[in-house]
């Protein structure tokens, strides 16, 4: 099993940061393909940010230059850094780890961005 629970987030100001993390249970973590996705109000769940077992990164062209995901496997643990936030980042962010026909999904982490 690899259940997976998201946590920091939080109400920041645009121009903030914040850094998201998706915990992990498992031995096997570091052969997953671990993916952030973001649910705005009534909008389509959409991608931000993945990064594969060997560490390659891809990111939605709404978040590049501002967010970055790293993994640290000794810990079990996928982080997302988001820089400049700005209003439209304001979502649920979710983790998604994926392992051949296995996916899993976490419950979400609230990211709300106003001044």
């Amino acid at each position: 099993q690899v259940p997976l629970v998201e946590s920091g987030g939080d109400l920041v100001q645009p121009g903030g940061s914040l850094r998201l993390s998706c915990a992990a249970s498992g031995s096997i973590f570091s052969t997953y393909v671990i993916s952030w996705y973001r649910q705005a109000p009534g909008k389509q769940r959409a991608f931000v940010a993945l990064i594969n077992n060997s560490g390659k990164t891809n990111y939605a062209d709404s978040v590049k230059g501002r967010f970055t995901i790293s993994r640290d496997n000794a810990k079990n643990t996928v982080y997302l850094q988001m820089n400049s936030l700005k209003p439209e980042d304001t979502a649920v962010y979710y983790c998604k780890a994926v392992s051949g026909l296995t996916v899993y999904w976490g419950k979400g982490t609230q990211v709300t961005v106003s001044s």
